[in-house]
């Protein structure tokens, strides 16, 4: 099961999801996207928090109202952090974990620490707490294919991408060809002198983090 939840501190609203267990928390590090961004209490067993990015968003300028919310999400979902005040949320993107065979169940760690950020809470603010909690969904996804449908539309995206670009490099040489000609010097701009300018693609047209293991729940 996955616990969702909505943040109305920023528009279009955010959304939060976390495993229950420590368990699930497996799934959710195999299964991410590369928009969201992994949040846990520094040093202390919490749960795994994620942020799924809009397409304005990048993970090193996440919004303050909104770094509080998913702050204070993580420390009341840490049975130690939550009774504690002045605790430090790390937080890094969903690409930069690492985990590998040797690491327990829930435990992670980073390919690189510089990509690792921190934001600090002082205390528990019950108001935001509770904002988020009644905004709670839970859910039984089947992340696998989530991935797998996210990542094919991503590799389509991509594809389109480069067929515009293509298509525009083809225009502008037809429009220089043109001018060319229009002046009578047409045959500077034949097929095989502009494929050698460099500018010209034929078209065929068609760490040392420590790790931190997951004991919630």
């Amino acid at each position: 099961m996955v616990l969702y939840f909505t943040s109305n501190v920023v528009s279009p609203p955010a959304l939060i999801y976390m495993g229950k267990d420590k368990f699930e928390n497996e799934d959710l590090i195999k299964h991410g996207f590369e928009q969201d961004v992994w949040f846990h209490v520094d040093k202390l067993s919490s749960a795994h928090v994620y942020l799924r990015l809009s397409a304005e968003q990048t993970w090193d300028n996440i919004p303050s109202a909104l770094l509080d919310d998913l702050a204070q999400l993580v420390k009341a979902n840490s049975i130690e952090g939550n009774k504690k005040n002045n605790l430090t949320i790390i937080y890094t993107p969903w690409a930069n974990l690492n985990k590998n065979g040797s690491m327990d169940v829930g435990q992670v760690s980073f390919k690189n620490n510089k990509q690792v950020k921190r934001v600090y809470v002082a205390e528990r603010i019950n108001e935001v707490v509770n904002r988020l909690n009644k905004t709670k969904v839970e859910k039984f996804p089947d992340l696998a294919q989530e991935k797998a449908d996210h990542d094919r539309k991503v590799r389509q995206q991509q594809r389109q991408r480069e067929q515009e670009q293509k298509e525009q490099e083809y225009r502008q040489v037809q429009e220089l060809k043109q001018k060319a000609s229009d002046r009578g010097y047409g045959s500077i701009f034949d097929n095989e002198q502009m494929k050698g300018s460099s500018n010209y693609r034929n078209m065929d047209y068609d760490g040392d983090v420590d790790a931190f293991e997951e004991d919630f729940m």
